[in-house]
């Protein structure tokens, strides 16, 4: 279905050809046949340098169109941006209220951050859409994105590619800089060419290519901080809703940001939407060259599953059901190291005659909910029954006009009276927000992720339950199977008769608040009274101690993991009560740990380090290395720190990282980043991102890592190789860290403590 060229290719004639191959016929064209040369001929080139500052194209500091944030991140954004000198957006920002819409749990809470960025849109100038009327990136899609442009926005599942708009997911310091006038700074990443040949069947929707391809590219780390270019002749056959439900999931491939050649179906979708001043054609030269090539078949493309726990644990439909015993032992081996003896389960108990039974399904967001994928979801059950049992499903159109329009086509309705249950314009079940299953219940969703427990499930407390993707058409087929998992190929005549989609943005016109370039700064606040301020920061020290609060040694920790989403999304907006669930779901002790650490540096700038017998304990292991003898508590900053080898897959959230630095956390150590995003927010928050080479045997939680010079390590750039100690219960012995290179900008973060403190000056 998929092949994987992992070396530079350049288009000739329309086609991906390898560079030695390419070379001599670009010359021969008197073409220059340099790699600098043919990037410069890609459409992610022309769109990343037109937005690009710096005046070195090898340097990107990029300046964006517009922003969007969604109601778990709005209120920390802009409460840093207040804190920093903020007094109104230079941008068209865009603040949806599509993840706590329920306002279901914590009170009154989740409503008061959604007035606060009413509050705040009218206050400093901004767009304000309220619950239930879109999510945030099918607002986007069908109001801001146009070709050419860039938008920032603070989830990770940013991405317009489709309309010719490159979208980046980040954490909010980074649209605080935007805020604030700053760039978004990066070297010019590597683009690979997505190359689309061939048509897909009636029964194949966007999920299931994009499944395949993260299951192609995602754990050899292929596309891992690029650029995708979607090009090729199968781009035609794909309309635009299947576009964006497949570049939407190019998130879970680990890429930075993707972008689709334009056409006359781009052209119909913006003029669809009033706005077809937007277009451009967007399509790469010939000899353009890219750093690798991915060549994805459509016609070859089967109806798909992910497994749990990652969208890259890619199979058939068809293999899955070949061999139900294998792949639901495999499902039980991983659900193991997600309950850690916590919580009952069992897999293989629901085989059923040959067949897998499962309990629910959901359509949802801004990969399932599109109109498309429910119109086809109508066609194979309009006329008929999910039944009573115990499987139910629940479709969630991505926004209110597209709502309308199934609605006046009468397409709800067959819905409905097939026993499907619709629900509003919400994100909720892609992040455990909504039609949580029961324990041991196994979900199909049509959404983005399905990390573990980010269902809602509670292993702690004893829950499990597992969440497969698949495409809006195979879960339409499951639940006229009663539950029991069913390829859409085998009701393949009932797909692919769409009725053309009519667009009507009278509820947009009715409800939602546009307010840019009109701030009213004599208008209040509203701030409820869950809403909170950062706490004050530290600047680094000459020299930290960290106390180890958490080792994790799974392959990759999700920021899923780091702050568990949820119920615990209700906290966002308070710094200290959302800190309060930091790794809860994975290391239930690392809060109490981290609370110990800066126990101990309160002790430190109280002065009490002779009083305190655990302070002058570390003080007289770092006294007993050779050199530092004469070391006072007054040069040392104390803080905690995480070890995981690739933290940080998923989500933008900068809670990740600004929870572990509410709790006096100063770094992060692992084998690598998982993402651009959470180092980012790692840095922007301040703390630290140290890598390390070899593997931390020896370092358990409880011990301490010196590391002395490190604001002159910094400061100076040196940082490849940093000495640093580790005090342990043996005793003390030498390991060696390493930071990748950081921008100017970013060590001076770093160096004063936080993003608000470098604002601050």
């Amino acid at each position: 279905m998929i092949d994987l060229l992992d070396k530079g290719v350049y288009l000739v004639n329309g086609a991906p050809i390898s560079a030695e191959e390419a070379a001599p016929m670009l010359v021969q064209r008197g073409m220059s046949a340099e790699p600098a040369e043919g990037r410069r001929r890609t459409i992610s080139y022309k769109i990343m340098q037109a937005h690009n500052t710096s005046g070195d194209e090898s340097s990107l500091k990029l300046k964006f169109n517009a922003m969007a944030s969604h109601d778990l991140t709005f209120v920390g954004i802009i409460q840093t941006a207040r804190a920093s000198g903020m007094t109104s957006f230079p941008l068209p920002y865009v603040l949806t209220c599509c993840h706590n819409s329920l306002c279901a749990v914590g009170g009154t809470i989740n409503a008061d951050d959604q007035i606060f960025g009413l509050s705040a849109a009218k206050k400093y100038g901004g767009i304000f859409v309220p619950p239930h009327v879109s999510v945030i990136h099918q607002f986007m899609r069908e109001e801001y994105a146009g070709c050419g442009d860039m938008i920032l926005a603070s989830d990770s599942h940013t991405r317009y590619g489709a309309l010719g708009c490159m979208g980046i997911g980040e954490g909010g310091g980074e649209l605080d800089k935007q805020i604030l006038g700053g760039t978004w700074d990066s070297p010019y990443p590597p683009v690979v060419a997505i190359y689309l040949t061939g048509v897909p069947a009636p029964w194949v929707g966007p999920h299931d290519v994009a499944i395949a391809l993260c299951g192609a590219v995602f754990k050899n780390g292929f596309v891992k901080n690029k650029v995708l270019e979607f090009i090729g002749p199968g781009v035609k056959s794909l309309g635009i809703d299947f576009r964006n439900g497949i570049d939407i999931m190019t998130t879970e491939t680990g890429c930075l940001s993707s972008i689709w050649q334009t056409d006359e179906e781009t052209r119909r979708f913006l003029e669809t939407h009033r706005r077809g001043s937007a277009f451009k054609e967007l399509s790469p030269e010939d000899g353009a060259y890219y750093d690798g090539c991915a060549v994805i078949d459509l016609s070859k493309i089967k109806p798909m599953i992910a497994i749990p726990f990652h969208p890259s644990n890619a199979v058939t439909i068809d293999d899955f059901n070949a061999n139900l015993e294998d792949y639901a032992r495999d499902i039980e081996a991983a659900a193991k190291n997600v309950s850690q003896g916590r919580a009952p389960y069992s897999v293989v108990n629901k085989i059923e005659q040959g067949r897998f039974r499962v309990t629910q399904g959901s359509i949802v967001g801004c990969a399932g909910g599109l109109y498309t994928n429910i119109a086809e979801t109508a066609n194979l059950l309009r006329g008929k029954s999910i039944g009573a049992g115990g499987f139910a499903l629940s479709v969630y159109p991505s926004s209110m006009p597209i709502y309308l329009d199934l609605s006046r086509k009468g397409i709800l309705g067959d819905l409905m009276s097939a026993g499907v249950n619709i629900r509003s314009s919400i994100c909720g079940p892609c992040f455990g927000s909504g039609d949580t299953p029961w324990h041991n219940g196994f979900s199909l969703r049509h959404a983005t992720r399905n990390f573990p427990n980010r269902e809602g499930a509670k292993p702690g407390q004893g829950q499990m339950a597992f969440v497969g993707l698949m495409d809006a058409r195979s879960i339409a087929a499951t639940a006229l199977n009663g539950g029991l998992i069913t390829s859409a190929e085998e009701y393949g005549d009932a797909f692919g008769n769409v009725p053309e989609y009519s667009f009507d943005d009278s509820p947009y016109v009715s409800r939602v608040f546009n307010g840019f370039g009109k701030p009213d700064l004599e208008s209040e606040l509203v701030l409820g009274p869950n809403i909170k301020d950062w706490p004050e920061m530290e600047p680094l020290a000459d020299n930290i101690l960290l106390e180890l609060c958490s080792k994790i040694m799974d392959e990759v920790t999700t920021t899923d993991e780091l702050i568990p989403s949820g119920e615990t999304a209700s906290f966002r907006s308070n710094p200290i009560g959302l800190a309060e669930f930091t790794l809860s779901r994975r290391d239930p002790a690392y809060v109490g740990r981290a609370k110990a650490a800066a126990t101990l540096e309160a002790e430190r700038l109280a002065g009490k380090a002779e009083s305190s017998p655990a302070l002058s304990e570390a003080l007289e292991q770092i006294r007993a290395i050779p050199g530092f003898k004469s070391v006072s508590a007054e040069d040392i900053e104390i803080g905690s720190v995480i070890y995981a080898r690739k933290p940080g897959d998923g989500s933008a959230r900068e809670q990740a990282a600004s929870c572990q630095r509410v709790l006096g956390g100063l770094a992060n150590i692992c084998r690598e980043y998982a993402t651009k995003r959470y180092r980012s927010n790692i840095i922007n928050w301040g703390m630290i991102p140290f890598r390390m080479e070899t593997e931390p045997d020896g370092m358990e939680p409880g011990d301490r890592i010196f590391i002395p010079g490190i604001r002159d390590i910094i400061e100076s750039g040196s940082m490849s190789s940093i000495k640093a100690y580790v005090l342990g219960k043996s005793g003390c012995r030498q390991i060696e860290l390493c930071i990748d290179p950081l921008g100017d900008e970013e060590k001076k973060i770093i160096l004063a403590g936080s993003l608000i403190n470098f604002n601050r000056g």
